[in-house]
Formats: structure tokens, sequence, C-alpha cells
């Protein structure tokens, strides 16, 4: 192997890992703001007992996801109480 194709390899495998870390950035500030404000609730002006604090995510007597805002879900989550 010469030094020119391990610059090459290199740079290649650099340039994957800086758009990687810029593709991960880009959709945390895109999505989970998006994601955020749509499902925060109207105020009532009277607290709603069912939102609590943000717990891990959990699953649901359904089978559906709870406490969960991306479209990806953990793999062997608890079932919720």
């Amino acid at each position: 192997m010469r030094l020119s194709d391990l610059a090459k390899g290199s740079s290649v495998f650099l340039g994957v890992i800086v758009a990687g870390f810029l593709s991960t950035t880009y959709v945390d500030q895109r999505f989970a703001a998006a994601a955020s404000t749509a499902s925060a609730p109207a105020s009532t002006g009277s607290p709603d007992p069912t939102i609590g604090p943000a717990s891990s995510a959990c699953v649901g007597e359904d089978g559906s996801w709870k406490n969960w805002l991306w479209p990806n879900v953990p793999t062997l989550s608890p079932k919720c109480r």
C-alpha cells in the first residue's frame, strides 16, 4: 500500500464520519422540534393529570409505544405501569 492510497482511504473515512455527524445533528434539530411542537397540548388553564413528567419509552397494553417521539423505537422496552 502506498502512502497516497492510505491518504485517500483516510480522507474518505473521515468524510463519512463528518457527514454522519452533521446529518444526525440536522435530523435532531429539524424533527425533534417539529415532534415536540406537534405533540404539545393546548393550554386549557387546568393541568391534565394524565400528562406527567417525561419518562422512558414503554409498551402500552395495546402494544403501542408511549413516551417516544421518534419513528424508531427502542427494542426490549418495558411494559408501561
